[in-house]
């Protein structure tokens, strides 16, 4: 058992304990007592022995019937043969106490015996508070005089060991189980799930184990992602990096080709340096180093000035780009960055249309105050279930593994977009290609 468990148990049992001793001794201080009834109960004693005195037992018959329909504890009236004059039923042990207690003040009523005219000797007593018994007569209670009710406070405190026992145990073993499951995170053990061993509780220490499944489940997505991502890396430049070796080597054995080996060298060199260029860049928006946000930024010159560029490269490949911009798109942000994002969507549309194919880039402003960005080819497009999968790193659909490049592209163009508080989605247009829209919120507009 921890530490949490005692604290719990101590503080639940003494606090029940303090409840069943306050309660329970209240209630016994509150309780009918004897002495309480003395006074009453002599005055209606003292009441039919005058009557009975005066009147005889006729009256004394008409007083009790009287007095037995009130609240108050009945009067008996006993002659020599121990019959009421009522015909109630008493009890011996009312008799013999009455007996006892006759002409004494220590009793739970008074009693007393008087001489009628008819010549028969009457006991009269009252009756304390009294439980039925089983037969139908009355019982009155013990006299407990100042004990306090023992067996009650014990029982409750028994009973309120328990209770504090299972209470502090219910609560401190889900936070051993999280301990536990902390402890198997610590070392590596990152399949560790909590839902199904807290899964019939509905409390905040359930809420605490699916918050901690949702923490290992993501740092689990972020291990693979980052052993996948140094698989991706490794597999990069491990190709440049033999085909450099074959330029050296191809080098060294035909010195007349020097100059296309040179040139082999050269492009791998821009190739992995371009790869390193992006894993840079795609580190420093992981870890949220991205400069400055706060510039103004003019969306129109920037596509325009992406779209520009890319017209070169789409007349090598024999395709179009067409863009229709708006009138005013400022947004603040790093032109930078936003110039990389586009960048990228845009030559990706490029590289994947096909020969006498269009580009389309269209800017518009929707009504929840947005600009929107839309980029179109006529490509192949993407399975429905690759439309997310392509903004992670290293990523290529089934369409476009044979292309050239990386798959770090749209990686990098949807942190930049998230970054800026927008967002970039990607799906099949309807009459062929991909389309990816890019939003950004005007909120940011100067």
């Amino acid at each position: 058992m921890g530490r949490l468990f005692w604290k719990f148990f101590i503080f639940f049992w003494l606090a029940q304990v303090t409840s069943v001793i306050g309660v329970g001794g209240a209630m016994w201080l509150r309780s009918p007592g004897m002495e309480r009834f003395r006074a009453p109960q002599s005055s209606a004693v003292a009441a039919a022995a005058s009557t009975l005195r005066y009147g005889g037992p006729e009256a004394l018959r008409g007083l009790l019937r009287e007095q037995s329909r009130q609240p108050a504890p009945p009067v008996f009236a006993v002659d020599e043969y121990n019959r009421d004059v009522l015909g109630r039923m008493v009890s011996e042990t009312m008799l013999v106490q009455a007996n006892q207690i006759t002409g004494s003040q220590d009793n739970f009523g008074s009693a007393e015996k008087v001489a009628a005219a008819d010549g028969h000797t009457y006991l009269l007593f009252a009756q304390p508070p009294s439980y039925p018994r089983l037969d139908g007569r009355m019982e009155p209670p013990h006299d407990r005089g100042v004990l306090p009710p023992v067996m009650p406070l014990l029982a409750g405190g028994v009973v309120s060991l328990f209770f504090a026992a299972l209470l502090a145990w219910y609560f401190s073993k889900p936070i051993r189980t999280l301990r536990a499951a902390f402890a198997a995170v610590s070392n590596g053990l990152l399949d560790v799930r909590l839902a199904p061993v807290m899964g019939h509780r509905r409390d905040e220490l359930s809420d605490l184990g699916r918050d901690f499944d949702s923490m290992v489940l993501r740092l689990q997505q972020l291990m693979d992602g980052q052993r996948r991502v140094l698989h991706d890396v490794s597999h990069e430049l491990r190709s440049p990096l033999a085909r450099l070796q074959a330029a050296i080597g191809l080098a060294r054995q035909q010195p007349e080709r020097i100059e296309d080996s040179m040139m082999r060298i050269e492009r791998e060199a821009v190739r992995m340096d371009m790869l390193v260029s992006e894993l840079l860049t795609l580190s420093r928006l992981e870890a949220g180093m991205m400069g400055k946000l706060n510039e103004q930024v003019d969306l129109n010159e920037l596509v325009s000035d992406v779209a520009e560029d890319a017209r070169f490269e789409a007349a090598a490949s024999g395709c179009r780009v067409e863009i229709e911009a708006l009138s005013r798109a400022i947004v603040r942000g790093n032109a930078e960055l936003l110039h990389r994002a586009v960048e990228n969507v845009v030559r990706n549309a490029v590289k994947h249309s096909p020969s006498g194919g269009l580009v389309a880039i269209k800017m518009q402003k929707n009504d929840n105050q947005t600009i929107c960005i839309t980029v179109s080819d006529q490509g192949g497009g993407v399975p429905e279930a690759d439309s997310y999968a392509i903004f992670e790193p290293f990523f290529r659909s089934a369409q476009t593994k044979a292309s050239d490049g990386h798959g770090l592209g749209l990686a990098i163009a949807q942190r930049v977009v998230i970054a800026h508080q927008g967002e970039i989605y990607a799906r099949n247009h309807p009459g062929g290609g991909l389309c990816i829209t890019i939003n950004l919120p005007v909120g940011l507009a100067a």
